[in-house]
């Protein structure tokens, strides 16, 4: 019989980045900075993180406040749109809103999300082989984050849509063997001090 063990899957948004999306802006550093420390004595075996720079260099920042954690790049870890519903599947007070937001993307982001979805589902969710618990941190963006937290919920897929993650914020779910996922911890920012939470938020959402 092939045993199976629990996977604690941390995830967290890159840091506060440019405008341009480039690079992290000084409190994005600080940032993921803070996050690096947060996590220290967390038995991680792995950071995954998306291939553009704001996460690969919030990546290599949380990076070097662990010890000898590796860092594993990967597209699923990226920014993308993972699922695109139909207006029949949106709440109808919503439907104008958030159609109008997903237009705003290319014809190939929104097709290339799907199957960058399903790779994420595959690559960080779930029990894991063996008899030890892993431990994952996934450095990527808000959509994904919301992906994960919907699939976890089992909820419907369009509702990624409103669930939103702070700049290095951290998520954690639980897959354990034999029962559903657990989310564990959703969008705790605590390891930042009051002026790097919600960093780019309306004021509405700086709760």
């Amino acid at each position: 019989m092939i045993s199976t063990a629990a996977r604690y899957l941390y995830l967290t948004r890159h840091g506060e980045a440019s405008s341009d999306e480039s690079q992290l802006t000084d409190a994005g550093r600080h940032q993921a900075t803070l996050l690096g420390e947060r996590l220290r004595g967390v038995p991680l075996t792995a950071i995954h993180h998306g291939p553009f720079a704001r996460a690969e260099q919030t990546a290599r920042l949380v990076g070097e406040r662990l010890d000898g954690v590796p860092l594993r790049r990967s597209d699923a870890a990226g920014d993308y749109i993972p699922y695109l519903p139909t207006r029949e599947e949106l709440p109808p007070e919503a439907a104008d809103a958030w159609l109008k937001f997903l237009d705003q993307f290319t014809a190939e982001e929104r097709d290339q999300g799907p199957a960058l979805a399903a790779a994420a589902l595959a690559d960080f969710t779930g029990p894991v082989l063996g008899d030890k618990p892993c431990h994952e941190l996934v450095i990527t963006h808000n959509f994904l984050v919301g992906w994960l937290v919907r699939a976890a919920l089992d909820a419907p897929k369009w509702r990624w849509l409103g669930i939103n993650h702070a700049n290095a914020a951290l998520t954690v779910i639980r897959y354990a063997p034999d029962r559903p996922p657990s989310v564990l911890l959703f969008n705790d920012t605590g390891h930042l001090p009051a002026e790097l939470r919600w960093t780019g938020f309306p004021q509405e959402l700086h709760v």
